[in-house]
């Protein structure tokens, strides 16, 4: 697979792009940041920013007001504060009473004590105390008061400093900014590599009509799409089983159905040639191989029937007619056929079938095929126990007939041992009528449990 197809080269380049945008970044919103303030720092100095300037200027004026009148200073103060606008004045006269504020609303006491003033000035004459203050003694003797400026710190900033603030700004807001696309691009990214593996686990967990999950169209010649190709092919190689595993079926059908119709024209005339022979006086060693002749015939024939019920069954092809019918009096009528036949054997017969019915949606056919089935295996394997037992038993609305026997168990021996194609009949029997079933074989003997629900 190429690399450029591959989704960790995708999100490496990703990351790659992020890291390098990032110094990138820099210098090219540095460009951007100062170009519109390439002349800035030439203009005319703010009246502001010069904190010994404005501190010395202050203290010149004080001293040029010495032996002047409350309202000369008053009138100096005014046009003071017309030059620094932006800044708090006030003044205190020699006996500690405030005389003039600019603005009016400054908050700050009428009479002064030496305490408060002492205070006053520790507080506001700190490196970084805010606002910037400057007091200034009235005059040359230091006895006819003092004046105060207060100038808020903002705007003592250069505009260098003010810009290098709003860069670092501008800088952080760009780190975050491009963090949070690297995240964003990070999430679509895997937001499609999720949606891309969900519809291939839907594609698995959900198949088509035919119990093999739909092809996918491959989107992309990556890791996934190479996944999306495997599916695919894992599809196409189902698909081609299940046609070939159909065909072989069919083949096997079509060819037991052949044989069992071919089969029944010669068995037909061998069995007439073995009556026409019971007729014509033979020795006794001849009767019993006839005889024997005789049953080979009809376990041949009976074997016969089975291939083509169960070749029917397997394929759906089978009459099937159920109906509600009476259970307990379709194992009484089963049951009294074959009673003289394990009479005449010497079986120990035990019965335990209840005058009550119990119904259940079953082909009455079907489940007497069934009951000869099972009472015929006992009859031919199990034949040394001399014993066959059969009861229904009911309970929390459900009604089991249970078949037991005490010969030598599936695993025994047997002279008439078949393949199992009755049992197989069975099972396909029992499953379409949808009746549970267990067989529970052991050496001494079999028990058979079929269990309805009561409708």
């Amino acid at each position: 697979m190429k690399l450029k197809n591959s989704l960790l080269s995708k999100y490496l380049l990703i990351i790659l792009i992020a890291t390098m945008i990032m110094p990138m970044s820099f210098p090219i919103i540095s460009i951007l940041f100062y170009m519109p303030l390439g002349g800035l720092d030439n203009d005319t100095p703010d009246i502001y920013q010069n904190g010994t300037h404005l501190e010395k200027r202050w203290h010149e004026e004080a001293a040029k007001l010495g032996k002047a009148s409350d309202e000369e200073i008053n009138q100096k103060l005014n046009e003071l504060k017309k030059e620094y606008s932006k800044a708090s004045m006030f003044w205190v006269d020699e006996t500690g009473k405030t005389q003039k504020k600019l603005p009016e609303d400054l908050t700050i006491p009428q009479n002064w004590t030496v305490s408060y003033s002492i205070d006053f000035i520790k507080k506001n004459r700190g490196y970084d105390a805010d606002p910037f203050t400057v007091v200034a003694f009235i005059g040359e003797q230091k006895n006819e008061g003092f004046m105060v400026i207060q100038v808020p710190r903002s705007l003592m900033a250069s505009k260098t400093e003010m810009i290098r603030e709003q860069y670092d700004y501008v800088m952080a807001l760009a780190v975050l900014f491009i963090l949070v696309l690297f995240v964003f691009v990070s999430w679509v990214f895997f937001y499609k590599v999720r949606k891309r593996l969900l519809r291939l686990q839907e594609a698995m967990s959900k198949p088509g009509a035919n119990g093999i999950p739909i092809p996918l169209e491959v989107e992309k010649e990556d890791e996934i799409g190479q996944l999306v190709k495997s599916f695919n092919q894992m599809v196409h190689q189902l698909e081609m089983s299940r046609k070939r595993e159909k065909e072989e079926e069919d083949l096997r059908r079509h060819l037991i159905a052949n044989l069992s119709h071919d089969l029944r024209t010669p068995l037909t005339t061998i069995r007439g040639h073995a009556y026409l022979l019971n007729k014509e006086p033979l020795s006794e060693k001849g009767k019993q191989s006839l005889e024997l002749i005789d049953q080979k015939i009809n376990y041949l024939g009976q074997l016969i029937e089975n291939l083509l019920s169960y070749t029917l069954l397997s394929a759906g092809k089978y009459p099937f007619h159920p109906k509600k019918a009476d259970i307990v009096q379709l194992v009484k009528k089963s049951f009294a056929a074959w009673y003289p036949v394990f009479e005449n054997e010497g079986f120990d017969i035990v019965l335990g079938i209840p005058d009550k019915g119990m119904y259940w949606q079953v082909d009455t056919e079907w489940f007497d095929r069934i009951l000869d089935n099972f009472f015929q295996n006992i009859l031919r394997h199990a034949k040394s126990g001399k014993y066959v037992s059969i009861r229904m038993e009911q309970s929390d609305g459900q009604s089991t007939i249970v078949i037991e026997d005490r010969g030598p168990g599936m695993g025994g021996k047997s002279n008439e041992k078949g393949a199992g194609i009755g049992l197989s009949i069975v099972s396909l029997m029992l499953k379409e009528m949808k009746i549970k079933w267990e067989i529970n074989s052991m050496n001494d003997g079999t028990r058979i449990s079929l269990f309805f629900m009561n409708s």
